[in-house]
């Protein structure tokens, strides 16, 4: 189980970026939301959700939730 963050900053096109831990491309901390673990970028999406409307997995460790 992998663990999950979602960037609190927009991205430019208005998307909150969701990265596994670990990755290149992390956000400062202090820009980070902890989603928790999970088994896919899938379900980490639906968490950010909750608290964002539109979120996108990151393109390099994501890349199956990365639509944008």
């Amino acid at each position: 189980m992998a663990q999950f963050y979602v960037n609190q900053n927009q991205q430019t096109g208005g998307e909150h970026e969701v990265h596994v831990e670990g990755c290149d491309f992390m956000p400062f901390e202090q820009n980070l939301l902890e989603l928790g673990g999970h088994d896919d970028c899938a379900n980490a999406l639906e968490v950010a959700r909750n608290t964002y409307e539109d979120v996108n997995g990151c393109k390099h460790c994501c890349p199956d939730c990365h639509t944008k």
